[in-house]
C-alpha cells in the first residue's frame, strides 16, 4: 500500500536519484541516451513551465507524442505539477482528435511534428488551446524553447494516492473514445504486482516494448516498470517492423521484449529474427496468444512467451502465465494483487469449463470514465470491472480466452469461439495469420468464415485443404464454411485484429 499523500512522478523518479542510479541510463531513443538525473531535471522543467503558463492542478494536458524522451518528460512532469497528462494514440483521425480536444477540456497540447497533419482540423475546435510542438527546436512554439527558460528545481504538487493522475482514452471501437481516469497510486501498484512477480524486473534490465507508450500496455512496459527499479527503456518513434526490431535487438541487446501476437507472427514469418542475445523474457498481450505461435517461437528462439490479459480500465496485465509455468492456449492465473472471476448472465460465478464473462478487481482499477456516468456504472460494479471478454476456467485453475462478448458465433444453436477456430488454422504450416467471423449462408444462417494470410499460392484446393484441416482438429460444426485469402488483416495500432471490418 502506498502512502496517503503521494505523487506518482516522485515515486518513479526519486528512488533513481541516489548516487548508485543517478547516472544510469533511463532512456535510449532515436536521438540519444538520457540518465535518470537528466530525465528528472527535464521533468522538473516541464512541470515548472506549466506553472508559469498558468496550467493548474487538475487541468488536462494532451500528449500526442511519438516514443522518445519527450514522452516520459511530459508525462512525469505533468503529474509532478498535479496536472493530468492525457496520452493520445498518434494514429487517430482528425475527427477523433477534435472530439477529444472538446471532450477533455484540455488547456494545452504537446504534439510531435511528425503527426501534425492529423491535427490541422482538430485544433480549430478550440482556439484557446495552447499548443507546443515536439521535434522542431527552432519553432517559436516548440516544446524545447518553452522549457529552456524553466527552472529544474523540483516542486511537487501535494497530491493524494487516490487523486486522478492521468487519463487514457479507449480505442473507440464500440463508439466514441472514452477517457479512462487513473489514480496516482495505480502505476506503482502495477509495478509491484506484474513487473516484480511476473517479469522479475531488476535494474540491469533493458526493456523494449513494441507497444507504444500511449497505450496502457506500453506505458507500463517502457515507463513504469523500468523506472520502478532503475532499468533502461529503449524507445523508437518508428513503426516496429521485423527489420527494425532485429536492428534494435542487435544494437541494444534488450533483456525484456514486450509484443503482441500479431507481431510475434510477423517476426516468425519474416525470416529476420535476431539472435536472442541477452533476452531473458518475452511477454504478449492485446489478444490471446495462439498455441501455434508460441510453439514456433520456442523452436526459433528457445524462449517462452508469457501471455496475459490486461485492459485500459485496469491499466496493465492482471492475468498472466509465469516463467516455467506456461500453459499454452491459456492466459494463465491471476497476477498477485488481483482477483478474477467468470460469471454468468445473472452475475453468479460459474463452474469450471463454463464460458462466461470475465470480471476483475484490484487497486489499479480506474476511477471511471470522464463525463460518462452510465457507461461507468455498466463497467465498474461493486468494485469489479467487467472486461467484455468471454472466458472459462479450467479445473486446474488456468483461465482460457473464448473471445470478445460480441465476437462469439452461435452455429446450430451452439456457441463457437472464433479464437478456437483461428488457433486450429494457425496450426497448418502455410497459415501465417487468421481471423474468423460469422457470415450468412444461403439459408440466412450464421456460419464461420475464415480470412487467412498464407505463405503459399492461394487456390481453391488450398481453401478446401484448410477447411478439412480444421475439421480434423475440431468438432465438425466449428469448421469454416468459407476461406478467403487476403494479403493482410485489418488491425488496430496495437495489433488487435479488427473483426468488425471483416464482418
Amino acid at each position: 500500500m502506498v502512502a496517503e499523500h503521494y505523487n506518482a512522478a516522485d515515486a518513479l523518479l526519486l528512488p533513481n536519484l541516489v548516487a548508485a542510479r543517478f547516472n544510469r541510463i533511463a532512456v535510449i531513443d532515436d536521438a540519444g541516451r538520457y540518465t535518470y538525473g537528466e530525465l528528472n531535471a527535464r521533468a522538473n522543467r516541464f512541470a515548472n513551465m506549466l506553472r508559469t503558463r498558468g496550467v493548474v492542478s487538475g487541468e488536462r494536458v494532451l500528449l500526442c507524442l511519438n516514443d522518445g524522451i519527450d514522452f516520459p518528460v511530459c508525462f512525469l512532469g505533468a503529474m509532478r505539477a498535479g496536472v493530468i497528462p492525457v496520452p493520445l494514440n498518434t494514429l487517430l483521425t482528425a475527427q477523433d482528435y477534435a472530439y477529444i480536444v472538446t471532450d477533455s477540456g484540455a488547456r494545452l497540447a504537446v504534439i510531435s511534428t511528425a503527426v501534425a497533419s492529423g491535427w490541422d482540423a482538430a485544433l480549430g475546435v478550440n482556439p484557446h488551446l495552447d499548443v507546443m510542438w515536439s521535434g522542431d527546436t527552432d519553432a517559436e512554439s516548440s516544446l524545447h524553447r518553452a522549457m529552456a527558460g524553466s527552472s529544474d528545481h523540483q516542486i511537487t504538487a501535494p497530491t493524494h494516492r487516490d487523486a486522478v493522475a492521468f487519463w487514457l482514452y479507449t480505442s473507440g471501437t464500440t463508439g466514441k473514445p472514452k477517457g479512462v481516469m487513473h489514480r496516482h497510486g495505480s502505476l506503482e501498484f502495477t509495478a509491484q504486482s506484474y513487473a516484480r512477480h511476473i517479469l522479475e524486473i531488476h535494474q540491469d534490465d533493458v526493456v523494449f516494448s513494441a507497444a507504444k507508450l500511449f497505450f496502457a500496455y506500453g506505458l507500463g512496459n517502457a515507463l513504469t516498470f523500468p523506472c520502478s527499479v532503475g532499468a533502461t527503456a529503449v524507445l523508437t518513434a518508428a513503426r516496429p517492423t521485423p527489420t527494425l526490431i532485429k536492428e534494435l535487438f542487435e544494437r541494444h541487446q534488450p533483456t525484456v521484449f514486450c509484443g503482441v501476437p500479431t507481431l510475434y507472427a510477423m517476426l516468425l514469418a519474416s525470416g529476420e529474427l535476431a539472435a536472442p542475445g541477452r533476452l531473458r523474457v518475452c511477454i504478449s498481450a492485446g489478444e490471446a496468444l495462439p498455441e501455434a505461435i508460441l510453439e514456433r517461437w520456442r523452436i526459433a528462439m528457445g524462449l517462452d512467451i508469457l501471455d496475459g490479459i490486461g485492459t485500459t480500465e485496469m491499466l496493465h496485465i492482471f492475468i498472466s502465465n509465469r516463467a516455467g509455468e506456461v500453459a499454452p492456449g491459456t492466459s494463465g492465473h491471476g497476477v498477485p494483487g488481483y482477483e478474477a472471476r467468470v460469471v454468468g448472465d445473472d452475475g453468479t460465478t460459474l463452474a469450471a469449463n463454463d464460458v462466461g464473462d470475465l470480471e476483475v478487481r484490484g487497486i489499479s482499477s480506474a476511477v471511471g470514465y470522464w463525463h460518462l456516468p452510465d457507461a461507468s456504472a455498466q463497467t465498474f460494479r461493486d468494485g469489479w470491472v467487467r472486461t467484455g471478454d468471454k472466458y472459462l476456467r479450467r479445473p486446474s485453475g488456468e483461465l482460457v480466452y473464448c473471445g470478445r462478448r460480441d465476437d462469439l458465433l452461435k452455429v446450430g444453436g451452439i456457441y463457437v469461439a472464433p479464437h478456437e477456430v483461428e488457433n486450429a488454422l494457425l496450426r497448418h504450416p502455410v497459415v501465417v495469420e487468421a481471423a474468423v467471423v460469422g457470415a450468412r449462408d444461403a439459408d440466412g444462417l450464421i456460419k464461420p468464415k475464415a480470412f487467412v494470410v498464407v505463405d503459399a499460392e492461394p487456390s481453391t484446393p488450398l481453401a478446401a485443404e484448410l477447411i478439412a484441416f480444421v475439421r480434423s482438429e475440431l468438432a465438425d460444426y466449428k469448421r469454416p464454411r468459407w476461406v478467403e485469402f487476403v494479403a493482410e488483416l485489418p488491425k488496430t495500432a496495437t495489433g488487435k485484429i479488427q473483426r468488425f471490418k471483416l464482418r
